[in-house]
């Protein structure tokens, strides 16, 4: 049986990691609410924060006592890189995704955790904290979204048909001529606005429908996110049609595909 398996069917355990992926929110939250983000720059130059830090110590403690016999990789600790080179089972975590949209204060971002198993993303949670809510899933698993404020169950999410216009995830303003020639095969369409894997997460919930993304992103970026809309029915592909791998050497994406159901 898969980790991933063992997790949902395991419901102490599985409520335990969804109350972890909100409480680092919450860790997140309070220097969001703070007067000092604490910003510095990492070796690629791109934004570090003391909020993404803070999340990472979390959830590399709170991962380390829940399931111990699972090693973690993490944006944050690039020693860590390595470990999928010796282990089929990871779990793979992004503390923060979505820094520029945590630093100009616009609410778009969420804490991200995936657990990869032979090269695939089985099982994912993907916090928002801003909306103090949690989404879950995976392939085969289904997928749940748990507003922590409510006691009551947590509710399943699914994708819905496309709607005609499509309703595709892309930046107005930032549209590369790849992304626009991949875009202008489909019709008429509508563009919707969302950062960080939030873009998944609208078409996992029936609020989008498709998210190609003819630009970098890395591992840590999508595979949370793609687990939950795989478990909702939508899927995430290379845009040569492939699956997506995780614990490639080079930890950057190919360019994928996500959507919703296009032929329904």
């Amino acid at each position: 049986m898969l980790q991933a398996q063992k997790i949902v069917t395991n419901s102490t355990l599985l409520a335990e990691l969804v109350q972890l992926t909100n409480d680092a929110g919450d860790a997140i939250l309070e220097i969001y609410h703070s007067d000092d983000f604490g910003i510095g720059s990492k070796a690629d130059a791109s934004p570090v924060t003391a909020a993404d830090l803070a999340a990472h110590h979390f959830l590399m403690a709170g991962l380390k006592r829940l399931t111990p016999h699972i090693p973690v990789v993490s944006e944050e600790d690039a020693d860590s890189l390595k470990i999928p080179h010796y282990n089929a089972c990871y779990w793979l975590i992004d503390p923060l995704d979505g820094t520029k949209e945590f630093i100009s204060k616009n609410g778009e971002f969420t804490v991200n955790l995936a657990l990869i198993e032979e090269h695939k993303t089985s099982f994912g949670l993907v916090g928002v904290p801003v909306a103090n809510t949690v989404y879950w899933g995976g392939n085969t698993l289904g997928a749940f979204k748990q507003l922590q404020s409510d006691p009551s169950p947590a509710s399943p999410i699914k994708c819905i048909a496309a709607q005609n216009p499509i309703r595709v995830l892309a930046s107005k303003s930032h549209l590369n001529d790849a992304t626009k020639n991949l875009i202008g095969t489909l019709g008429p369409v509508t563009l919707v606005q969302a950062g960080s894997s939030l873009k998944f997460i609208r078409i996992a919930e029936g609020l989008a429908d498709y998210y190609p993304r003819l630009a970098p992103t890395c591992e840590w970026d999508t595979a949370a996110a793609q687990a939950v809309l795989e478990g909702a029915g939508g899927s995430v592909k290379q845009v040569s049609g492939e699956t997506m791998m995780y614990g490639k050497s080079d930890i950057l994406n190919p360019f994928f595909v996500a959507s919703g159901k296009l032929g329904a």
